[in-house]
C-alpha cells in the first residue's frame, strides 16, 4: 500500500512529504536528499542573494535528478535576481513566505514553475487561489519561525472548504501520526520543518539539533507578537531578554534590533543562550538526528500502519 495523493502527482513525487524551505538551514544538500527519498526537498533562500543560491541549486543537482522547491523570502533584498536565477534554472516548485506574492505568480507560471506559497488565514488563502496559486501550505501557528494565530487543526479544514487547488497542512507535524490526521483534515500532504532541523544533511550546527531533540512540549515561546511578525523559538536567555522588553513596551525599532543576527547566531554559530532557535511545538517528538531518508521511511511507515488500522485511505 502506498499514500499517493494528488500533491505526489502535481509535484511529482513519491510520497505526500514536502520539507520546509529553512533559511540558513536547508540548503542543496537537505533538499536533494529529501527528494531523493520521495519528498519534495526544498533550499532555503532566506536573505542570501543569488550567488548563493546558485551554488545550492548545483550542489542539489549533482546529488539528486529528481523535482525540488526553492523557497523565497518577499522581504528579501535579493528577491528581483533570486527570482530570474530560478526562472533561468527552471527550478519546478517556488514556495514563498513572508509577503504577498501576487505580483511575482503570474511571471513564474508563464516559466512553467508551480507557485506554492505559505497562508495563515482563509482570505489569504482564497486570494492567492484567485492569483494563480498551485498549492496552499496552510500552516498552524505550532510552527517555528514566522507564525500566525491559527492552529493547524482548525485552519487546515476551514481553507480545504474555501479553496479548490490542493492543500499542504504544516505546523505541528512530525511523524506519520500528523500525515495520516493532515489528510483526514482535508490536505493532500504535510510540510515538515523541525523534524528535518535533525536531518544529517541540514546545513545546522550540532549544538542546535542537540537543543531541539532536548527540549520538552512547552519549550517554544512567540516573541515579537507587537511587531506584528511573531515568531516562535525555544526558550533560552534571549527569548526572556526579548519578551521582557517587548512587555515593557519597547518600540518596533528597538525590538528589531534587539533581535537582528540571533537566528545564523544560533544556526551557524551555536550559540544557544544568546541565538534565536526557531523550532515548532513539535520539537518534544524529535528524538534524534537522522538521515533525510530515515526520516522519510519513518514517517511513511507510521502512516501507512496507522491507515491500516483505520482501515485503510481511499487513495
Amino acid at each position: 500500500m502506498l499514500i499517493h495523493t494528488s500533491i505526489c502527482d502535481l509535484l511529482d513525487i513519491k510520497y505526500p512529504i514536502i520539507q520546509g524551505g529553512m533559511a540558513w538551514i536547508a540548503g542543496g544538500k537537505l533538499a536533494a536528499a529529501v527528494s531523493e527519498a520521495g519528498g519534495m526537498g526544498t533550499i532555503g533562500s532566506g536573505n542570501a542573494p543569488a550567488s548563493w543560491l546558485q551554488g545550492e541549486i548545483r550542489t542539489a543537482r549533482e546529488i539528486t535528478s529528481r523535482p525540488f522547491a526553492v523557497n523565497l523570502v518577499l522581504t528579501s533584498p535579493y528577491l528581483k535576481e533570486n527570482i530570474e536565477l530560478i526562472v533561468h534554472e527552471r527550478i519546478s516548485v517556488v514556495a514563498t513566505g513572508g509577503g504577498n506574492p501576487g505580483p511575482f505568480i503570474a511571471m513564474l507560471k508563464e516559466a512553467g514553475i508551480k507557485v506554492m506559497p505559505v497562508v495563515a488565514s482563509v482570505a489569504l488563502a482564497r486570494r492567492l487561489e484567485r492569483l494563480g496559486a498551485d498549492v496552499l501550505v496552510v500552516e498552524g501557528t505550532e510552527s517555528g519561525g514566522h507564525v500566525g494565530e491559527m492552529t493547524t487543526m482548525c485552519l487546515v479544514p476551514m481553507v480545504a472548504d474555501e479553496v479548490k487547488v490542493p492543500i499542504i497542512a504544516a505546523g505541528g507535524i512530525a511523524d506519520g501520526r500528523g500525515i495520516v490526521a493532515a489528510l483526514a483534515l482535508g490536505a493532500q500532504g504535510a510540510q515538515l520543518g523541525t523534524r528535518f532541523i535533525c536531518a544529517l544533511e541540514a546545513n545546522v550546527h550540532p549544538a542546535y539539533q542537540e537543543k531541539v531533540i532536548k527540549v520538552r512540549d512547552r519549550s517554544t515561546v512567540v516573541c515579537g507578537t507587537s511587531t506584528g511578525h511573531p515568531v516562535r523559538a525555544i526558550q533560552n536567555s534571549f527569548t526572556r531578554e526579548y519578551l521582557k522588553v517587548e512587555k515593557a513596551g519597547a518600540d518596533q525599532e528597538v525590538l528589531i534590533k534587539l533581535g537582528s543576527g540571533r537566528y545564523p547566531l544560533a544556526a551557524v554559530e551555536g550559540d544557544m543562550e544568546n541565538g534565536s532557535i526557531l523550532a515548532g511545538q513539535v520539537s518534544g517528538l524529535v528524538k534524534k538526528v537522522q538521515s533525510s531518508a530515515e526520516i522519510v521511511e519513518e514517517i511513511m511507515a507510521e502512516a501507512l500502519a496507522i491507515l491500516d488500522k483505520l482501515g485503510g485511505f481511499p487513495c
